[in-house]
């Protein structure tokens, strides 16, 4: 199993690479190859560090600047929300 900072780095990937991309959490969960649960952690975290906004059950780069800080995540803070 892939874990969160794979996951983190390839969706960071995804969004740089193809601007305007907006995808659904099933879009999201198909392209990384990741659990649903695995796939809403890697989001919430993107959306926190405001690199995704989430808008009509979408989730899309909020900004065009380039995101140069590749965090290490704390998997059990993160894993309370619901």
């Amino acid at each position: 199993m892939r874990n969160i900072d794979d996951v983190l780095i390839r969706l960071r990937a995804e969004f740089i690479e193809m601007p305007g991309l907006r995808l659904r959490v099933d879009q999201v969960q198909r392209l990384c190859g990741v659990e649903r649960t695995l796939c809403q952690q890697v989001l919430d975290v993107l959306v926190s560090e405001k690199f995704l906004a989430r808008s009509d059950g979408q989730y899309a780069r909020l900004t065009t600047g380039q995101h140069s800080r590749h965090s290490t995540v704390d998997l059990d803070r993160h894993s309370n929300r619901s």
